[in-house]
């Protein structure tokens, strides 16, 4: 291995991951990274992905863009198709010309949520939304376009930065007297920030290993339970959480009733410890509350 610094692109900057892997840079001497959003970068501009990758010299693709607006995508097939399939099919295509590689943000959304035992990497998808179809379709491309690539599929994603369902309960859990919270759909909340520190460990290892891995923090709950944990870890004592069918909270997108994720493939290829969400979503709620 030389010494020369890898350069790493990451696109979606601006978002939960994005804003994580940003707060990681500066702990990471032997990486130089290149953060982009829209206003940087046009991820659906082929021409302008490849005069970007040149001009960093970039060894490292992690694409974090994406229309994750489950419900408006509904309604926005061509926009979620362009951002979701289209542009990682670019990014990968691009970095595939320098020989490098793309780490590529999925979702359990690409999955039904039909099954009882989590999820492996080698089951086949059946996405029931616009949101799952599209991004099982970028994941088909990027394979496809780029040799090495990496797709890591995640869900229930948290973290201090933007729009997400922790902040949310925790604001309303101050301004509402009660919530009503499903209690029938059930995963794993993921702490961007593990997230983040996990793609790092992936870009740090010499030989990778490619294809599709899965990871979530350990452990599972409802999001009844989750908000119930929430308010506990922020101290909100005051809002009654009710839980609720998700046929009494009907959405525009279909939701995975369970999307348990499998994540023994990462943990062994990548020796990647992961804590539990309980113990993450009281260090993330601590860091809000420290931010006030």
């Amino acid at each position: 291995m030389s010494d020369k610094k890898q350069n790493i692109l990451v696109t979606g900057a601006n978002g939960q991951l994005g804003s994580e892997l940003r707060s990681l840079a500066t702990h990471s001497d032997n990486l130089n990274f290149v953060f982009t959003d829209i206003a940087e970068l046009d991820i659906t501009d082929q021409d302008q992905i490849c005069h970007t990758i040149e001009r960093e010299d970039i060894d490292t693709v992690v694409n974090c863009a994406a229309f994750t607006a489950v419900d408006k995508a509904e309604d926005n097939l061509k926009l979620a198709t362009q951002l979701n399939s289209e542009a990682p099919e670019k990014l990968a295509r691009a970095i595939n010309e320098k020989h490098g590689t793309i780490i590529h943000i999925s979702t359990d959304y690409v999955f039904n949520g039909h099954n009882h035992t989590p999820y492996s990497e080698g089951d086949t998808p059946c996405p029931q939304s616009v949101y799952g179809k599209t991004k099982a379709e970028g994941e088909q491309r990027v394979m496809q376009a780029c040799e090495k690539s990496i797709v890591v599929r995640t869900a229930w994603l948290y973290s201090p930065y933007g729009n997400n369902f922790v902040k949310t309960m925790m604001r309303l859990g101050r301004e509402r007297e009660e919530l009503n919270v499903v209690f029938d759909q059930i995963g794993t909340p993921t702490y961007a920030r593990d997230l983040a520190q996990a793609i790092v460990k992936i870009i740090n290892t010499g030989q990778k290993t490619y294809g599709i891995f899965h990871y979530t923090n350990e452990g599972a709950t409802s999001w009844y339970d989750f908000a119930k944990a929430i308010h506990r870890a922020a101290g909100i004592s005051s809002c009654k959480i009710n839980p609720i069918r998700t046929s009494q909270y009907p959405t525009p997108a279909s939701r995975p009733a369970y999307s348990l994720l499998d994540k023994a493939k990462i943990k062994q290829t990548y020796k990647i410890d992961i804590p539990h969400w309980q113990d993450s979503l009281n260090e993330c709620v601590a860091t809000i509350l420290n931010k006030k």
